[in-house]
């Protein structure tokens, strides 16, 4: 029995490295939505103290950035970081970054797939997606894609099945929504009772397209986690036998600067959804659970809170929904992972 079967949701990411120290030395690790007061920053720096041979910080402002490696510096001079500037709503950015990871590493030991946009307001990416959605799924599906070379690499260099990992940064708000496949860009279109939101969702927390609201920005948020975990799913029917493990974490709540982009009403809805209120180091302990327990290589579960692995809504674990949601995601990324 490993050190997980003592864990909570008080356990911190400093206490999960300091046990997967071991798995952690000498790896090639990828964190995407790194920046300071973040998940992404927890993460590094919990990781950074162990040996890692490079870690590859990937976000959107180089400035926000620098200010993490150099709080690693300060921690562990010896590792090696390098910043990718990426933003994951404009699919060339991320043929862009790819590129540049290429350049900078023959292997990847572990993909972290962190970033995230939460908002009230409807936007759309460069594409024309629904932004959650094309931020956070549609963006890490297409770079994962374009960096399972490397994965692949890092899987046959490691000699130990499982112990590559892809991890997508989800959330237990993906009890908001099921993937709106008729339609998920929140234009208002019918769709039928399986994509609409959970029963007992309250009205004023899901679109009422009759009511003239046909988006609203955490049924969005919901489809875009729910997105996260099918992803994980479908990585891992496609890539578990080749050596990559996947998988998708709850990190708990938190409060980060995620929570920028909500109006003043999301936010105090927010403060009523939970009893226990996570700070950054414990936040980042399920990802790292997910990203180097040894007792997962072989897990057939895809969805981890609070460092163990857990059971998750149907519509979030179905090997058919998973392929439908890859398939779209094929779609709307040209079906193109190439650099």
């Amino acid at each position: 029995m490993g050190p997980a079967a003592g864990w909570t949701q008080e356990t911190t990411g400093t206490e999960v490295a300091e046990a997967f120290k071991s798995n952690i030395k000498g790896k090639t690790i990828l964190i995407t939505g790194v920046s300071p007061i973040s998940l992404g920053e927890s993460t590094a720096l919990a990781i950074a103290r162990h040996g890692p041979t490079k870690l590859l910080l990937a976000s959107r402002t180089e400035l926000k950035m620098a200010e993490v490696a150099d709080k690693i510096a300060k921690i562990n001079p010896n590792v090696k970081v390098e910043l990718i500037v990426v933003d994951l709503s404009s699919q060339t950015d991320i043929r862009t970054a790819a590129r540049k990871v290429f350049h900078l590493t023959d292997r990847l030991d572990v993909l972290i797939n962190n970033a995230a946009v939460v908002t009230s307001a409807r936007s759309e990416t460069l594409e024309g997606i629904e932004l959650q959605f094309g931020t956070n799924h549609i963006g890490h599906h297409l770079l994962t894609s374009l960096l399972t070379p490397l994965l692949l690499a890092g899987a046959e260099a490691s000699g130990t099945r499982g112990t590559t990992r892809i991890v997508n940064v989800s959330s237990m708000g993906y009890r908001l929504s099921p993937i709106r496949f008729h339609d998920y860009n929140f234009e208002g279109k019918p769709i039928p009772p399986e994509e609409e939101p959970p029963k007992g969702i309250p009205a004023h927390m899901k679109p009422d397209v009759a009511a003239g609201r046909p988006y609203y920005g955490f049924t969005a948020y919901g489809q875009s986690k729910t997105a996260n975990i099918l992803h994980a799913v479908a990585l891992k029917e496609r890539l578990s036998s080749k050596g990559v493990q996947a998988f998708a974490v709850h990190p708990g709540s938190i409060w980060t600067d995620l929570s920028r982009n909500l109006s003043d009403d999301d936010r105090k809805i927010i403060e009523g959804t939970s009893t226990f209120w996570k700070n950054q180091d414990q936040g980042c302990a399920t990802t790292l659970a997910a990203a180097f327990d040894p007792d997962l290589c072989d897990a057939k579960e895809a969805y981890l809170s609070d460092c163990h692995l857990v059971d998750v809504a149907g519509y979030a674990k179905d090997q058919a929904i998973a392929e439908r949601l890859w398939q779209l995601s094929e779609k709307l990324t040209e079906g193109k992972a190439n650099l």
